[in-house]
């Protein structure tokens, strides 16, 4: 682990989509990083999904829109949790896919990655495996699992 072993700031990961769970996972990360003198990745990842307006049609929604509301809530979310801990540097990372597969991508070569214990999955969650299962499971570093 950077910091620790070397002298050199590392990097803590973080899984930041709004929810009771992400903003939990985030205020850790911030003070966790704080200690470490380390910088924090807040990570949300998007799925541009088109709707069904009927069973023939499907709505595709503008790309470019979602993403900037997508920065828009990261922004939000990182600004009210980092108020607290101005030191701390934070790199927001809006990324379009799957949420686990983002952070896993992110998190490679990080010294820690952290994710709430809920996030924003819903049902489809409970059926296809939660994100932070995912991510204890596959993670290249050390993972927290933050309670919300």
């Amino acid at each position: 682990m950077a910091g620790v072993q070397d002298g050199t700031a590392g990097r803590i990961v973080v899984g930041a989509d709004g929810s009771e769970g992400g903003q939990a996972a985030l205020r850790w990360a911030l003070e966790e990083a704080e200690l470490r003198g380390a910088t924090v990745d807040a990570v949300l990842s998007l799925r541009v999904m088109p709707m069904m307006a009927s069973p023939a049609v499907a709505l595709v929604p503008d790309r470019e829109e979602e993403v900037e509301l997508g920065r828009q809530l990261l922004g939000q979310t990182v600004a009210d949790a980092a108020s607290m801990h101005p030191t701390v540097r934070v790199n927001q990372i809006v990324m379009e896919g799957g949420a686990a597969r983002a952070l896993l991508e992110v998190a490679h070569g990080a010294d820690l990655l952290v994710v709430g214990s809920r996030g924003r999955g819903g049902f489809t969650g409970l059926l296809l495996g939660s994100v932070s299962q995912q991510c204890v499971h596959h993670a290249t570093c050390p993972v927290v699992v933050v309670r919300g």
